[in-house]
């Protein structure tokens, strides 16, 4: 399961962190976001020990978003070093997510 993140700690967890972390931005009313939960959740758990998964709600965290440029949700971001390696905006296949992360990570 995704940790959920915020402004006040998205430096601390994800820019400073040891790991690659990959942030779901999401919100509650938007439906792909909702669709693509799970599949975020089932990542977590694949790559455990390898990435940190997180989730960032855009609405009640506004600035990191508005940081990153996201205008549109769902946006997984790809972190490593507090460096953004990869973004994929929109629903997408689980399949495409696991090759941008393998492709970053090995």
């Amino acid at each position: 399961m995704a940790a959920q993140v915020t402004d006040g700690n998205f430096e601390a967890e994800v820019l400073q962190c040891d790991l690659p972390v990959l942030v779901d931005f999401w919100a509650p009313w938007c439906g792909p976001c909702r669709a693509m939960g799970p599949v975020v959740d089932e990542l977590a758990n694949e790559f455990a020990g390898q990435i940190k998964v997180v989730k960032m709600n855009v609405d009640e965290n506004q600035g990191t978003p508005s940081k990153y440029g996201i205008r549109a949700i769902p946006t997984l971001i790809l972190f490593k070093g507090g460096e953004v390696l990869e973004q994929v905006t929109g629903a997408v296949s689980k399949s495409s997510i696991k090759e941008m992360i393998s492709a970053k990570i090995a």
